[in-house]
């Protein structure tokens, strides 16, 4: 009689566990409209800090939109390049990083110490005149994920969704960034251990990263990133993909009905890059798309 309660008592056991497993890794759904701050609230604030995610959220976006990028010492930080862009960037010895020097200054070859030596918030950013001047550097995925996490727990609001850029590329694999495999690996690592899984969709122009994750964690939503040059077709794109993405995200002058309506069919959602401007916002919101992606989430 004992034994028996033994092992039914170790039935529940391992039937609680899988249970937690699979709660944990069930879907949530995008938010009905999608209302997502490139960087963070690039237009606004310096890109990719996290000044900028939090000032998006105060704006009322549903989904922080970022870029990752991976350090010598294996951090995956926040950066759009994997070297400091000329635009943005402050030496240490308080000059600035050159444009035609800017790639000698990779993110893969440095320590994420030395990185933290770099200001990315103080520069004024030409093509950005609203953007608030402020000392920042490029954060840890990790504290961007815990600081908005705190910081909507504190102001009542709803948690974010995390739309994470892999920034990789077959030409600069050990280059510039990890090859895929390694590089989706230290991403995953930061996601589940901060339990935001069903709160992140990892996007990315290279398709390598999207099958991996695809493959490797069948429960992540991904996001097939289109530029505005891409003449493939919706069909060519998808079936070099190899699978069905959660979301569809084009330069928004791509965007038509035809398409529009070719993934709805398909059950893709549909959310464009990067729009600025108001009017066009309420066009493509008109049109039925699922979501916009803009430097100015105020626009929203």
């Amino acid at each position: 009689m004992k034994k028996k309660r033994e092992i039914v008592e170790l039935l529940f056991t391992v039937l609680f566990i899988i249970g937690c497993h699979t709660a944990r890794h069930l879907k949530m759904n995008l938010p009905v409209f999608d209302k997502e701050g490139h960087r963070g609230a690039r237009g606004l604030m310096p890109e990719n800090t996290i000044p900028a995610m939090l000032k998006g959220l105060d704006l009322g976006v549903t989904t922080l939109e970022m870029d990752a990028v991976i350090t010598s010492d294996k951090k995956v930080i926040l950066s759009h390049e994997p070297f400091f862009n000329h635009e943005i960037t402050t030496k240490p010895d308080g000059s600035y990083i050159d444009s035609k020097d800017e790639k000698n200054y990779n993110i893969f070859k440095m320590t994420f110490a030395e990185t933290q030596q770099y200001d990315v918030g103080l520069k004024p950013h030409s093509r950005f005149p609203q953007q608030e001047k402020l000392k920042a550097s490029k954060p840890l995925l990790s504290e961007v994920i815990a600081n908005a996490e705190a910081y909507a727990t504190t102001q009542n609001i709803t948690k974010p969704f995390y739309n994470i850029e892999t920034k990789t590329s077959s030409l600069t694999d050990n280059i510039y960034h990890p090859a895929p495999a390694a590089f989706v690996e230290l991403l995953m690592n930061v996601i589940l251990d901060k339990r935001v899984e069903d709160r992140v969709i990892i996007q990315s122009f290279d398709p390598r990263t999207l099958q991996i994750i695809h493959h490797n964690y069948p429960f992540m939503k991904t996001a097939l990133l289109i530029e505005d040059f891409d003449k493939r077709s919706l069909n060519e794109q998808l079936s070099q993909l190899g699978y069905t993405p959660s979301v569809y995200s084009p330069a928004y002058p791509l965007v038509n009905q035809k398409l529009l309506d070719s993934c709805h069919e398909k059950k893709i959602k549909v959310i464009p890059w990067t729009v600025n401007d108001k009017k066009e916002i309420e066009r493509l919101k008109g049109m039925g798309v699922d979501g916009i992606i803009t430097d100015f989430p105020n626009l929203f």
